[in-house]
């Protein structure tokens, strides 16, 4: 099953979005309408940064105190309820260029998140404030590709926070498949490595990185070889030894049902054809 925080990432990769409003707000103690009678327009990336506030959309209630956020809630009603002296929040407004009817859920839904409270998290958020009403084309394209670093720091946080015991051991056999990927790997070696039955360990990283161990090998590897059949000057079957398939057949195979192209495709847009 699909993590929430890999959902909202293949959302944000297949849909371009607009940034609108960047703000940071303090609200005194009580209650505040918010958006209570008037459905919002817009979805929003809200991040608590002092204090703590309840948030009722349409009647149900997320708390918000630092170290967590709130990403879309489109056209919804709420109102906020801070119960210390002041709460902070960070918020931008953002909506996707062209709705996908499909995935229009995840801008609906307030997905709760968890997000780090660093040093990084606070450049970005000034960063954003300082462009948020610049015209400029250059400014507005920095604007928009710091929310997406934003994003990106946001969803991070929340798979690390949901993976808290295994990351690590996930994080090292990334990096094991990286370094070896040209070699016979399976999933009961790579289970070996943690002491973890095969099941176990491909459910663990499928829940961290959205696909099993093995399918992850093998994107891997196509993306490598689709790199080395578009730049070098080597033959499908060279390239094909160089990921870690002998079987230049199968190879070729496996590599157009990833791809949709086959491999002397690729060395054809890319112009390298050796003899």
């Amino acid at each position: 099953m699909e993590s929430q925080y890999d959902e909202l990432a293949a959302y944000f990769l297949r849909v371009s979005i607009d940034v609108f409003g960047v703000y940071q707000s303090i609200l005194d103690s009580g209650i505040h309408q918010g958006h209570k009678y008037k459905a919002t327009t817009h979805c929003a990336l809200l991040i608590a940064l002092k204090g703590e506030a309840d948030f009722r959309y349409d009647g149900t209630s997320y708390v918000m105190y630092p170290g967590r956020a709130i990403l879309g809630g489109l056209n919804r009603n709420f109102e906020i309820i801070v119960h210390t002296a002041q709460f902070e929040y960070f918020l931008v407004h953002y909506l996707p260029i062209v709705p996908d009817p499909k995935q229009s859920l995840l801008m609906v839904n307030v997905n709760e998140l968890h997000i780090n409270m660093d040093a990084a998290l606070l450049q970005m958020t000034e960063e954003l404030r300082r462009l948020s009403t610049s015209l400029g084309n250059i400014e507005l394209l920095e604007k928009k590709t710091l929310f997406y670093r934003l994003l990106n720091k946001t969803l991070l946080s929340e798979r690390y926070q949901q993976n808290s015991e295994s990351q690590p051991m996930m994080e090292q056999t990334i990096d094991y498949i990286r370094k070896h990927y040209m070699e016979a790997l399976t999933l009961e070696s790579l289970a070996e490595q943690h002491g973890m039955k095969a099941k176990y360990f491909s459910y663990l990283f499928q829940k961290y990185t959205g696909m099993g161990p093995i399918n992850y090998l093998i994107k891997y590897r196509m993306n490598l070889a689709y790199e080395l059949l578009m730049t070098a000057s080597f033959s499908v079957r060279e390239i094909a030894k160089s990921v870690g398939y002998v079987d230049a057949y199968y190879f070729s195979r496996l590599f157009k049902k990833h791809t949709g192209l086959a491999p002397t495709a690729v060395k054809q847009l890319g112009g390298n054809n050796p003899s």
